[in-house]
């Protein structure tokens, strides 16, 4: 029996000292699955794993990063290393640009270096993790100052990348500058996510500042208190369709002694067809990479833009087709004057077969309505407001309502009535 036993432990032993090799193998082939998504997914931000090189127990890994800018068709490019530790379950890898974290002949961090790390297990879920130091940084040519507190940031990727959870803590940001100074006060950030399909993702997610205090050197400091933004995303029928809505609140704005609030927007997006939305963003993405190329090498893209307009073109089709809502059920802001408050939502509604192959215009069945109410003081105490709204009123489109300046709008059958107003709309659509 306790030969058995001795057997059996070095079984055991064996297949454990065996396995860091399994692990960093497996490692191998997950991240250069991983950077091949990444680039497919996507045109913004490429990786090129460059060199590989696998030991028993660690490897070694250098590469590039190379991030497109596509409104200027401008390219960075950074090399990064990394060291990868093998375990029995998993790798841990060790990130770090190849000229290190701070430019030459500077100290952003003060000695301690920020840490970028990724861990991954065999099952295959990984977890992405910044970890920054307090850092300072001058800029010579502006006199700008950023102060940074330091924080952290993680994402965790699970079920073999159909799932993911972000998280962003970063206690203190501050921008010292000849003009300005701004201070930004306990940032967090949570997201959690589940992939749909063809490049979509459902889910929820929240954003906190605690306070933003702007500081103009020559006007009085306006301080920003209690900023949230929050949404989700979430599919029905099958997945078919897609609705999502999001808030955005600011408890407070303070100026000169005076603090008014709370301010709101809603945003909602109902029942968008699937397919329709995703064949959009894919189009609109083209879009933008054939913009950056032509600015980057001067090419004439001409064709190209043509085919991913009129991809574009049938995607909003296909999406008015299936029918839709979407809008900003609710806006409030508040003034010293009183609150400004209003609404506008759009429709189409779902069509046949027969009445989608005999649509020629989007725009002949949409549907919606706006409604837009402000205090009369504020148009008389600010030109700024005052030069805006005069058109309106002179047009009969704002009419006063007592104490206050209201707008009633309705689009149908391609006619625009505005305050009683009716305006024949241009089918551009």
């Amino acid at each position: 029996m306790q030969k058995k036993w001795i057997f059996a432990s070095a079984v055991v032993l064996a297949a454990a000292s065996a396995m860091p090799w399994f692990v960093g193998y497996l490692t191998e082939q997950q991240w250069q699955a991983a950077t091949q998504e990444i680039n497919r997914s996507q045109p913004f931000i490429q990786m090129d794993s460059g060199e590989y090189q696998r030991g028993f127990l660690g490897s070694d890994l250098r590469g590039s990063l190379v991030i497109l800018n596509p409104e200027t068709g401008k390219s960075q490019q950074i090399a990064y290393r990394a060291r990868i530790t093998h375990g029995v379950i998993g790798s841990l890898m060790n990130f770090e640009p190849e000229d290190g974290w701070s430019p030459d002949n500077a100290d952003w961090f003060h000695g301690e270096q920020p840490k970028l790390t990724l861990e991954s297990r065999i099952w295959g879920s990984a977890t992405l993790e910044f970890s920054a130091p307090a850092m300072s940084l001058i800029s010579a040519d502006s006199g700008e100052t950023l102060t940074s507190s330091g924080g952290t940031a993680r994402l965790s990727i699970r079920d073999a990348g159909s799932s993911a959870e972000a998280l962003l803590k970063w206690p203190s940001l501050t921008l010292t500058g000849p003009d300005m100074n701004v201070r930004i006060s306990d940032v967090y950030m949570k997201q959690t996510m589940q992939y749909l399909r063809d490049g979509i993702w459902t889910g929820r997610g929240e954003m906190q500042v605690a306070s933003t205090r702007i500081e103009p050197t020559d006007q009085p400091a306006v301080l920003l208190q209690g900023l949230s933004v929050s949404g989700s995303s979430e599919a029905s029928a099958n997945g078919k369709r897609l609705s999502s809505s999001g808030k955005v609140r600011l408890e407070s704005v303070s100026w000169q002694g005076e603090s008014y609030g709370p301010h709101q927007l809603k945003i909602t997006l109902d029942k968008l067809d699937v397919d329709g939305w995703s064949r959009l963003s894919e189009g609109m993405s083209e879009l933008q990479v054939l913009a950056a190329q032509q600015k980057a090498d001067g090419e004439n893209r001409f064709e190209q833009q043509m085919a991913a307009m009129t991809e574009v073109n049938t995607a909003l089709r296909d999406l008015a087709a299936a029918g839709f809502s979407a809008g900003i059920p609710e806006l409030s802001l508040a003034t010293p004057e009183g609150e400004v408050s209003g609404n506008i939502m759009i429709r189409h509604p779902e069509l046949t077969g027969d009445q989608k192959s005999g649509m020629l215009l989007i725009m002949h069945r949409l549907e919606g309505e706006m409604n837009v109410r402000l205090p009369t003081a504020l148009a008389e105490n600010y030109p700024a407001v005052r030069l805006q709204v005069a058109p309106l009123i002179k047009q009969g489109f704002l009419i006063q309502d007592g104490d206050e300046l209201a707008m009633k709008a309705f689009i149908k059958d391609l006619i625009m009535d505005i305050s009683g107003t009716e305006i024949p709309l241009s089918p551009l659509l």
